[in-house]
């Protein structure tokens, strides 16, 4: 319905923005990551997302098309609605929702608030086929295996790395970035070395 407001940022709140545009007052709701983008007064363009549920209507937005789309795929997957994919985007990027679906690693999610452990492994096992293949922003790991192979290798990869006591989300986001590696070692050596760089 809508694709986009564009106007002047009238309000913020901790999980919401009035854009005026037109002479008209939009509310909508906002990740974290958007509401940092937003400065009072000044004008704004927000993508949008109009979620209708049981009689309610909600109006979502977003800085960039990335963080909207992948609200969406968040709203596909089963029992997360809109409440709990806005915390998802407001504690991670769309990159580290990716990173962390296919590393498989559900310990990304740990500090989403609204989000178990098994929601988490809901979330890379419905998504995780479609992201794969998408592989939008992330760094292609080449090795002479297969896919599946390479996805074993990064999953073992980020689990040594948070059995050292990285955390989950700093783990994927480390082996996502690795372009090449013929082992998990190799893949955890230059994970690490990443990570030292800072």
């Amino acid at each position: 319905m809508y694709a986009y407001i564009k106007g002047i940022v009238g309000e913020t709140g901790a999980d919401r923005a009035v854009i005026e545009a037109a002479g008209v007052g939009y509310e909508l709701m906002c990740s974290t990551m958007t509401l940092k983008t937003l400065i009072l007064g000044r004008e704004a363009k927000l993508y949008t997302h109009l979620h209708l549920a049981e009689g309610v209507q909600a109006l979502y937005g977003f800085a960039d098309t990335e963080e909207r789309d992948m609200f969406r795929k968040l709203l596909n997957v089963s029992r997360i609605g809109p409440k709990v994919a806005l915390s998802v985007l407001s504690s991670m990027t769309p990159s580290d929702v990716r990173a962390a679906i296919v590393t498989d690693n559900p310990a990304a999610f740990d500090h989403v608030v609204g989000m178990g452990r098994k929601t988490a492994q809901r979330v890379i096992l419905e998504l995780g086929e479609s992201i794969r293949q998408e592989n939008v922003g992330m760094a292609p790991l080449k090795a002479a295996d297969t896919k599946p192979t390479i996805a074993s290798m990064q999953s073992e990869a980020v689990a040594a790395l948070t059995s050292l006591g990285y955390d989950g989300l700093t783990a994927s986001r480390a082996v996502a970035k690795i372009k090449e590696a013929d082992s998990v070692e190799e893949l955890i050596t230059k994970a690490l070395r990443s990570m030292a760089k800072g």
